[in-house]
């Protein structure tokens, strides 16, 4: 049998690890596509589920596009001089070496699908923070 049908093409955020990421407060992320997951190669997406005042503090990630879809709770999304507060069946892009940030402003967590092509991976040669943010 090959590799392709072997594999689950099928995942629950339940079955995946946990994780905090770098440069980000109050943040529990689970990569549901990835190549690990389903062997995806050009992109990756997951599931973040983040408490109220906390968020991602300014970073860019070169060469990567990045897009993410509220499904609970409301933040605010900046990047390229812009600001705006989304909510659920929303969504923001943050184009490939923006430098972005994304803040909770509901009391309730935010669930949020982050997309990312290629994909990240946690990968830090992949992101560039700024002077001021965590490591």
């Amino acid at each position: 049998m090959s590799e392709i049908q072997q594999r689950s093409y099928f995942v629950r955020p339940e079955d995946v690890p946990g994780y905090s990421p770098a440069n980000h407060t109050g943040t529990l992320n689970r990569r549901l596509i990835c190549p690990e997951t389903v062997g995806a190669t050009t992109m990756e997406v997951l599931l973040g589920t983040i408490e109220g005042g906390q968020g991602a503090l300014p970073h860019a990630h070169p060469g990567m596009e990045q897009a993410c879809y509220i499904l609970a709770g409301r933040a605010r999304a900046e990047v390229g001089g812009q600001s705006r507060e989304i909510g659920p069946g929303e969504m923001c892009f943050f184009p490939a070496g923006a430098e972005h940030v994304f803040t909770v402003v509901s009391e309730e967590p935010v669930k949020v699908l982050v997309i990312y092509s290629p994909p990240y991976g946690e990968d830090p040669a992949k992101v560039v923070r700024h002077a001021g943010g965590h490591a």
